[in-house]
């Protein structure tokens, strides 16, 4: 057993804090796991993984994951499957949320640490974003946005 420990400084990412755990090339890229740490009303826009499979751990918070369509209401210690090419997005219910997420295989965390900012408090609020430039440099990525953000 090798002990990876935790990974990299939290950055900003579409407006949440978010950390990249395991890195991928800590498990031969067979998977990665980050954390998201965000605020209720957090809802990135519906999309589509062609190249990886998501697995979504609740650690604090309740959060609605829509996959396909079928909608899971998720507390703390429940987990939800994010299939590869299948549309899903997650909308965070509670005042705070956090949850950790693994991607088989890795990848994906370098288009999230790539269109991030630096956290230099972790009392600030978060910056602005250019939504549709992180949008733009996820087709790389072989991530592609399917619909808008999902509502209450």
């Amino acid at each position: 057993m090798t002990d990876i420990g935790l990974s990299g400084e939290p950055f900003w990412f579409l407006g949440g804090r978010t950390r990249i755990l395991v890195p991928g090339e800590a498990t031969g890229r067979s998977m990665s796991v980050l954390m998201f740490d965000d605020a209720q009303g957090q809802a990135p826009p519906l999309h589509v993984h062609d190249g990886e499979d998501e697995l979504w751990i609740v650690l604090d918070g309740e959060i609605s994951f829509f996959v396909g369509d079928a909608r899971h209401d998720l507390a703390a210690g429940q987990v939800a499957h994010g299939p590869r090419g299948v549309p899903h997005s997650y909308l965070v219910r509670s005042p705070r949320s956090r949850m950790a997420v693994v991607y088989a295989p890795s990848g994906i965390e370098e288009w999230f640490r790539t269109n991030g900012s630096p956290v230099s408090s972790m009392d600030e609020a978060p910056p602005a974003f250019d939504l549709g430039a992180i949008v733009a440099s996820a087709e790389t990525f072989r991530l592609h946005v399917a619909g808008p953000p999902p509502s209450a």
